[in-house]
């Protein structure tokens, strides 16, 4: 009932917006033609004084009275003669807004909307939230809220808080679950992703100590020396970096879904690709081959091509393979993992501006709604691309 009544208060608000101008119309008119007649006063008393103070002849100052002396008196002679009238209304306009639009108010309501469905406050949600991330994450905080100790709840709604880009909160759960539960690889790598997601991908000295940590308790986590050798290429390092991605290379398997990006930062630190040679120890052939048919990925003669040439030549065949990547993803965009390589290829590369195009484009083809589309907004944040533009 409460519903229907403030649904009845907020129509007639509307309605009286809606009517006040048309019921105001005559009497506005009226006001009009008398502010008239008091300007042309007005205009006869400067005339005079004008005159009096010797700004214009006699001859001038008559010509003008005359002037204003006729328009003075055409309006003077319509007030007069205008008898007073009923004011006017508009009523087919007046009973559009009184009835149809309520009407057509209610029937849209009745068949877009869910009349039937009962009231459901907040707590009766949080009892039955179903798949409401929202309404599940919004329990887990009241859970914590009344058990701040609970370190198994802010290790499940850490990750939860980073996927959903709160980082500020993932940031403060990952930090309690670590206090509580105690360090992990997965507890300090999310940190550390986390870190890097509020300083807008940038691996600050903070997050490379929690990477450091996670390397003690995991020597071979990829993820954790991945992010470390990123470190250097963002400080200026490329030699270390490039060794540091290459000892990353050797120690992933050959079918590893994070070696295409490992072999494009050794690429773009002035490296061969590593992870793509059939002839490495436990290499597996077909695995490289279908690496090498991936979109974008060096071939074998791109990286025996590479071993032979200057930093110029090599920077410039690697621009040419992005290049090469970009227009077979214009004409098969449904590949994801495509786009993630382009759009870091071209930011890595110092090309923002085609970089933001990449992003543009990847989020047509996988919007931001989905997980995609949220992996690649997330990426665009981790290397400092804007999202704004690209959203539309």
């Amino acid at each position: 009932m409460l519903f229907w009544i403030l649904v009845a208060a907020l129509t007639a608000v509307v309605a009286v917006i809606l009517l006040y101008p048309l019921l105001r119309g005559a009497k506005a008119a009226e006001n009009i033609r008398a502010g008239e007649a008091a300007v042309y006063r007005d205009q006869l008393r400067e005339l005079d004084r004008d005159l009096n103070g010797g700004l214009i002849t006699p001859e001038e100052a008559d010509y003008a009275r005359a002037e204003i002396g006729r328009r003075l008196i055409a309006v003077s002679a319509d007030e007069l003669e205008q008898t007073p009238k009923p004011a006017r209304h508009h009523r087919f306009t007046e009973a559009f807004v009184l009835l149809v639009l309520p009407v057509l108010g209610l029937c849209l309501y009745l068949t877009t909307g869910r009349p039937d469905l009962p009231s459901q406050p907040l707590e009766a949600r949080l009892e039955n939230p179903g798949n409401d991330v929202a309404v599940l994450i919004t329990k887990a905080e009241r859970h914590l809220a009344e058990k701040p100790d609970d370190g198994k709840g802010w290790d499940v709604l850490a990750p939860i808080y980073f996927r959903t880009m709160r980082v500020n909160d993932a940031q403060v759960a990952y930090r309690n679950a670590i206090r509580l539960l105690g360090p992990t690889p997965v507890r300090l790598d999310g940190l550390a992703e986390t870190l890097m997601a509020v300083s807008d991908g940038v691996v600050t000295e903070e997050a490379r100590q929690v990477l450091e940590q996670s390397l003690t308790l995991e020597p071979d986590n990829p993820r954790a020396r991945f992010y470390i050798a990123l470190s250097m290429e963002q400080a200026g390092r490329p030699n270390e970096a490039r060794q540091a991605f290459e000892a990353l290379a050797k120690q992933s398997p050959s079918d590893a879904p994070w070696l295409p990006l490992v072999n494009q930062h050794i690429a773009m630190n002035g490296g061969a690709p590593a992870g793509n040679d059939p002839a490495a120890p436990g290499a597996d052939p077909a695995a490289s081959g279908a690496n090498q048919a991936a979109p974008g990925n060096p071939t074998q003669q791109d990286v025996a091509a590479a071993e032979t040439m200057s930093a110029g030549d090599r920077q410039q065949m690697i621009r040419g393979m992005v290049d090469s990547l970009d227009a077979k993803l214009s004409e098969d965009p449904n590949n994801f993992e495509g786009w993630v390589r382009l759009v870091r290829s071209y930011a890595v590369l110092n090309d923002k501006d085609r970089a933001a195009g990449a992003l543009k484009r990847g989020l047509a083809a996988f919007p931001p709604p989905g997980e995609q589309g949220r992996q690649l907004l997330a990426l665009a944040r981790e290397l400092g691309i804007a999202t704004e533009g690209a959203k539309q």
